[in-house]
This record gives C-alpha cells, sequence and structure tokens, in this order.
C-alpha cells in the first residue's frame, strides 16, 4: 500500500510504530548532515526527519518542492514541539523513500499566503487547491452541503434531479444557449433555475423536494456572481407562507449550528420590503448595527418644505437622506473630505455630501453654516435622532439614486467604525414584496420576483386593476444575512387562471404563454396543490461562513469575473466540422 496513515494523522501515542506516509514535499530544511522535511497531504504535514544516512542519497537524488513521495520509518517524539501543528509533537523518522512523481518549481508558493495573483493561481487552480486556506473552503463547502441534506432528509423532504437541456424561457437573465446537432436550428438552454420542474414535481405529487443543484445565467459577473452558480432548491406543498419560513429558518439554524457552532436563540427578526426601504435604503439590510435612515425631504425640498432655507441643493431636489454616525463628531476636515470624494464615485454617483457635527458640548458645526443658523441645525439632528458626538450625514437628489447612494454610505461608515464584523451573524427575513416593478424604459410592469409568484390573497382582485398593479403585494420572501441574500422565493400561483392573468399583466400574448409556458397551463388543468418553496445560494452562504465577501473561493473551478475559465481556457473557438454538425 502507499500509506497506512495520512499526513494529519498520526500523534505521540504512535511513537515507535513503523508506518508509511505518502504526499507532497512542502519544503525541505537541510542543516548539515541531516534532513527536515514537511511532507503535505489533504489531512495535515508531517515533518520527517533524515538522519545522516539516509540524508546521503539526497544528494544524488535531490527532493523538491511539490514532489510527490513515499516515505517508511518509525515515528518518535519531536525535540522542538511545534505547538501550530496537531501532529508538532511527533516526527517519522526515514528509513527508506522513494520518489512517486517529481515537480516542475511552482509558478507561486503553495502557502497560507501567496505570491501569485488571482489570474495566474486560477490558470493553475489545480495548485491553488492545494494552499490551507482553499482546501478549509472546499471542506466547509462539504459541511454545509452535508448539514443541508441531513436536515432535509430528516423533515421527509426527497431529493429529485431535474433537466440540464431545457426550452429557453423568460426568467430574467439570459440564458447560455446549446445548439442542437440532431435539430437544426434548434436551441437548448441551460436552467436558470429549476424553477418549473419544481412546480411540476409538485403537480406530480412529490410534496416536498429538494435538490443542491447547479443553475446557468448569462450575467454581468462580480465578486459574488458566477455564471454557473450552486442552488439549495426546495418547494413544497399544502404548506402556507409561515410554514415556508418556519422550515427553512430552522434548516439555516441547523447549519449555522453544524458548520460554525453558532446557536441562534432566538426566531429571526422580520421585516417589510416598505420597512427595509424606509429604514436602510434597500431589500437586503445589514442589522449588525442600527445607523437607520432618515428621509429629510419634507422637511427640506421644495416649496412645502417646514423649514424654509436659501441652499438650491437642497430646495432643488427630489429627495434628502440622511443617517447620524455615532461618535464621530470629532472627524477631521481631511475625513470629511474623503467621504465626500467617496459619494462622488461613479458608482455612488452622488454630486456631494453635506455634514453635521453635533459636538459632545451640545454646539453644532456644519458644511452648511451659511444657509442653516444653529437651531434649524438642531432641529434636523433631532429629527434624525441624532446624539451630541455624533456625526450627520446628508445627501440629496433623484429619488432612487440617492437612496442607493445613503445606503451604500451606511455600509461604507459601518465599514469604517468596524460594525461589520465577518464572525457576527445576523439573518432576517424580508417580507411583502411588491408583485410587479414598473420598467420605465419598456413603458410596463415586470415581476419583481418571477411570473409564478402569488399576490397576497387580499390583493387577488387586484389583478383585473392594472392602475392598482403597483400597490399589490407578493407572497414573497427573502432571507438575509450580514447585507447579503441569501435566499428568495415564494407561495406559487396554482390556478390556472391567475397564472393566465399573471402573464397578460406581464405584457404576455396568449399564444406567447402557450408557446414558452404551455406545458405548466396544461399541468395546471390536472390537480395542483398550493404550493411554495425556496432557493438559497449555496455559493454565498458558504462564503459568508468562511468570512468572505466573494464566492470564488469557495468554487472549487470557478471562472474569473469576465466569465472565463483560465485554466481551460474556456469558452473557445469550435472547428469548422462541429460548426457544420451543428448548422452554424
Amino acid at each position: 500500500m502507499y500509506r497506512t496513515h495520512t499526513c494529519g494523522e498520526l500523534r505521540l501515542e504512535h511513537c515507535n510504530q513503523e508506518v508509511t506516509l505518502s504526499g507532497w514535499i512542502k519544503s525541505v530544511r537541510k542543516f548539515g548532515s541531516i534532513t527536515f522535511l514537511d511532507l503535505r497531504d489533504r489531512y495535515g504535514i508531517t515533518q520527517l526527519f533524515f538522519n545522516e544516512s539516509i540524508t546521503a542519497l539526497l544528494d544524488t537524488n535531490p527532493l523538491g518542492r511539490e514532489f510527490v513521495i513515499q516515505a517508511k520509518g518509525k515515528v518518535i517524539e519531536r525535540s522542538n514541539k511545534n505547538k501550530e501543528l496537531p501532529t508538532g509533537d511527533i516526527e517519522l523518522e526515514v528509513s527508506a523513500f522513494s520518489v512517486l512523481n517529481k515537480s516542475e518549481i511552482p509558478p507561486f508558493t503553495i502557502e497560507e499566503e501567496t505570491d501569485g495573483g488571482d489570474e495566474l493561481r486560477m490558470k493553475y487552480r489545480f495548485l491553488d487547491l492545494r494552499r490551507d486556506p482553499l482546501k478549509r473552503n472546499m471542506e466547509l463547502r462539504y459541511r454545509v452541503s452535508r448539514a443541508a441534506r441531513n436536515f432535509l432528509d430528516s423533515a421527509s423532504f426527497m431529493e429529485v434531479e431535474t433537466p440540464m437541456l431545457i426550452k429557453s424561457t423568460p426568467e430574467g437573465a439570459r440564458d447560455f444557449i446549446v445548439p442542437s446537432r440532431m435539430h437544426q436550428n434548434q436551441f437548448y438552454a441551460l436552467p436558470q433555475s429549476p424553477q418549473l420542474f419544481k412546480q411540476l414535481l409538485m403537480v406530480a405529487g412529490y410534496d416536498r423536494y429538494y435538490q443542491i443543484v447547479k443553475c446557468f445565467r448569462d450575467e454581468d459577473l462580480r465578486a459574488d456572481r458566477q455564471p454557473e452558480f450552486t442552488q439549495i432548491d426546495c418547494e413544497m406543498s399544502f404548506i402556507h407562507q409561515e410554514d415556508i419560513l418556519n422550515t427553512f429558518e430552522a434548516m439555516t439554524k441547523h447549519i449555522f449550528q453544524d458548520v460554525k457552532g453558532v446557536v441562534f436563540e432566538e426566531a429571526f427578526p422580520r421585516i417589510t420590503y416598505d420597512e427595509a426601504m424606509r429604514d436602510y435604503g434597500n431589500d437586503k439590510p445589514d442589522i449588525r448595527f442600527e445607523m437607520k435612515i432618515k428621509e429629510l425631504t419634507t422637511m427640506l425640498c421644495g416649496a412645502d418644505a417646514t423649514m424654509p432655507h436659501e441652499f438650491g441643493v437642497f430646495k432643488d431636489a427630489e429627495s434628502v437622506f440622511a443617517v447620524a454616525a455615532a461618535g464621530c463628531s470629532e472627524y477631521t476636515r481631511k475625513q470629511t473630505d474623503e467621504l465626500t470624494e467617496w459619494v462622488k464615485r461613479p458608482q455612488i454617483g452622488m454630486k456631494g455630501l453635506v455634514y453635521i457635527k453635533v459636538n459632545v458640548d451640545g454646539s453644532i458645526k456644519s458644511s452648511v453654516d451659511k444657509f442653516f443658523d444653529e437651531e434649524k441645525l438642531k432641529q434636523i439632528a433631532a429629527s434624525v435622532q441624532a446624539q451630541p458626538g455624533d456625526l450627520i450625514l446628508l445627501v440629496s437628489g433623484e429619488r432612487n439614486l440617492t437612496r442607493k447612494a445613503i445606503s451604500e454610505l451606511r455600509l461604507e461608515m459601518g465599514n469604517r467604525l468596524g460594525y461589520r464584523n465577518p464572525d457576527v451573524f445576523k439573518p432576517l427575513w424580508v417580507v411583502d414584496f411588491p408583485l410587479f416593478e414598473y420598467d420605465p424604459e419598456e413603458k410596463r410592469y415586470m415581476a419583481m420576483h418571477h411570473p409564478f409568484t402569488s399576490p397576497k390573497p387580499e390583493h387577488l382582485a387586484w389583478m383585473m386593476d392594472e392602475s392598482k398593479y403597483g400597490a399589490i403585494k407578493a407572497n414573497a420572501y427573502d432571507l438575509v444575512l450580514n447585507g447579503t441574500e441569501v435566499g428568495g422565493g415564494s407561495i406559487r400561483i396554482f390556478d390556472k387562471q391567475i397564472q393566465e392573468r399573471m402573464f397578460k399583466a406581464l405584457g404576455f400574448s396568449e399564444e406567447e404563454a402557450q408557446e414558452k409556458f404551455g406545458f405548466l397551463l396544461s399541468a395546471f388543468e390536472y390537480g395542483t396543490p398550493p404550493h411554495g418553496g425556496i432557493a438559497l445560494g449555496f455559493d454565498r452562504l458558504c462564503s459568508l461562513l468562511g468570512g468572505s465577501e466573494s464566492i470564488r473561493d469557495f468554487i472549487a473551478f470557478p471562472k474569473n469575473n469576465a466569465g472565463k475559465d483560465m485554466m481551460l481556457d474556456a469558452p473557445g473557438p469550435i472547428d469548422d466540422k462541429q460548426r457544420k454538425e451543428l448548422g452554424l
């Protein structure tokens, strides 16, 4: 056999045993007539000790980093113990060794901290995966998967696989298209999600379904997006929204306890979409810290402003929003200037920033003293509930842009003040989303989630009145963790007439709806149960549990930010023969 033990297994109780190890050479340290070598495998590192006679063999058979070797010998106690290693109390006194495979010099050091850039490490991902940080990430990913499966199995969910080659359907993002050789000029699409199939499984009577499944979306990428990603996809029949929230809150708690040892004693908070937008400026609030947003539009803007002033920036703005940063009244001019430049960045899009310092002694100083006397500034401070020692930050402009800017500024202040500790976890549910959102460019309503989301029962009648579309609330919910959406779902439409009405509201003709979703409408004629579900972003959940903002380091073989696989050099061209076969 190649090994009797792994490189992370040996302890003092194994002393004087004859063992065989196999692995990769992490480092070689030669001290005169003796040599020490660190041997690494998936399980850990063991130090090998080569005495004078064995070291002499290295002159004719030199060993290098990342060589794969087999070493036999006796386990002995180390004289200079390494408390940083689980195997640090022992070493293997080598009596014989053999090189199983040599290695070129790696293009970067395979250590905790490496000297390789992102693109280089992605090109040699098989080497990067040998590094301990990546190994820990892959182990965490496996533990999350195992915990989710164990919970869902205990709750009577059945794992069912669904097809990867499907029909292109409008679900929000662009599809990846696959040409068919057997059906010239016909195309499959890779699924953006198993949404339609899991609903069909509910029609089929499989009342508790799950799948840890690959999904594909051809969209612009960033740190937390990949063209192919993984979901924990779930659906249940004969349930209400409360059943879904309770079930998957329990699953999330189970995952955290099993993987991180984190126990959530209390129920996850719940807030409505409207409350999230009002208090945090977005629908995925980070509630690890307060600093709620306050709107001052009525007070400061337009002819009806309750506080007359000559400051044109406010007077001409559509909206004004503010946050109070606790304990920041001592910010220097340099610091406030940095914040001003920060909001002027193209990603934020503001023309400037107004600040008001509520000093500890009760006095007030601002960047708009010329336009607001102290009494008016105190009224603003009171409206945002600022305390002595706080710094009030205000932005103004077009409503949606300004609300997004104040939301980002709140998060930036949270970062600067150390409030966004990745080791602190604050989950919550956001509920009661709008069913529709209006697209001014296309001049029509779009589904905020997807076309199969059910309206609230009390708003069902409003589906017949287009003037009320903007007020209809959906039976939809998102699971949010530390300012990141980790899951989303809804109670589904299960009545054919309501589903047809939904398609009509979204601008589909009867012919278009039949062409794209005829199979679903047909299924709804054969006894469809009430049902609903949720999909959790598996990669994103893993990255949050691992304390990272990027999902890429929790995927074994990811794409870069341009959607390219640097290791395989994909996507790439196909030859003329393949093109001809595909009719391209």
